[in-house]
């Protein structure tokens, strides 16, 4: 079977290795080395690595849309599938039509719901207490294909979009090779998505880790967990910016202004919400690494009835 993969990041790994190791690739696409860190050492995606120590070809088209050389080569392997995994470009229906048996994306969501780039951490963010992976047939809409299979996940109370994405990362491994079988032995019937309950999981960015003490302890501690590990939730502690990693809904009732310390101890940092409170447990200021509440007041000072804005 020839079998093309298209992925970049780490969470398109177990992917790749499970194809490798069950049918055999037969080449790789992946985005182009980046400079990373503050030494702008150039690094190659975690696709590049796999396919370079398992001697298969690897392409790194800056852009696959336009270009005829690469959509050439691609003919000519001939592919039966062309699975796309995390990739990070879109496919145009010219490309779309060259496999046998068409090209299968994995995405990170029960889809129609969290469509686009960042499925993992907006489930979390509204809080969610459920999602999966989904594998689907392309087409030119942005997952929009026909649906093959779903495998759904639970989303514990307080479990973050990095804790999930490992586990759908190796979950979607599974489903993937399920879905290969079932389109080879017929077993899978595609289906179409509908829209009704469709939605769009757009790009996250640093600014929107910013936390409102005015909205509920339970929407700020999903945005804590949904923006954990990047860009994380972020708070200003007397003019420092403090970074949240973990958190915790205290149910109780307050009358104290959002955004104030209520007390500080081992526990953590417990602070008032518009509703409820919520308990802060790990926190990173500037120039300084990552930090358990309880380690950080070994040595700092962090003062009751402070507003954090």
């Amino acid at each position: 079977m020839n079998i093309i993969f298209m992925g970049t990041p780490d969470f398109a790994v177990p992917s790749l290795k499970a194809l490798i190791s069950e049918y055999g690739v037969q080449a790789v696409f992946t985005q182009p080395d980046k400079p990373k860190g503050r030494g702008k050492k150039v690094t190659v995606s975690a696709v590049k690595e796999v396919a370079l120590e398992n001697n298969i070809t690897v392409y790194q088209p800056v852009k696959l849309k336009g270009n005829k050389e690469m959509l050439n080569i691609i003919k000519e392997m001939n592919p039966d599938f062309i699975v796309v995994v995390a990739f990070g470009q879109i496919l145009l229906k010219e490309l779309l039509e060259i496999p046998k048996y068409g090209c299968i994306n994995l995405h990170a969501s029960l889809l129609p719901k969290y469509r686009g780039a960042a499925p993992i951490n907006w489930s979390i963010i509204d809080g969610e207490t459920k999602t999966g992976n989904t594998t689907m047939l392309m087409d030119e809409g942005i997952d929009t294909g026909d649906i093959l299979l779903k495998d759904e996940v639970t989303i514990s109370d307080n479990m973050t979009a990095g804790e999930l994405h490992d586990i759908l990362m190796e979950r979607g491994a599974e489903l993937l090779i399920k879905t290969i079988k079932g389109i080879n032995d017929g077993s899978i019937k595609p289906m179409k998505q509908g829209e009704a309950q469709s939605n769009y999981a757009s790009m996250l960015n640093k600014e929107m880790g910013k936390i409102n003490w005015n909205n509920s302890a339970e929407n700020i501690h999903n945005l804590i967990r949904g923006l954990n590990p990047w860009p994380l939730a972020y708070t200003s502690y007397k003019g420092d910016t403090m970074k949240i990693y973990e958190s915790k809904v205290i149910k109780k009732h307050h009358d104290n202004i959002p955004g104030t310390i209520l007390s500080v101890g081992k526990d953590g940092i417990e602070i008032a919400a518009s509703k409820d409170a919520i308990l802060i447990k790990k926190i990173q200021f500037p120039n300084s690494k990552a930090l358990l509440v309880e380690q950080y007041i070994n040595g700092h000072n962090i003062e009751e009835g402070t507003i954090l804005i």
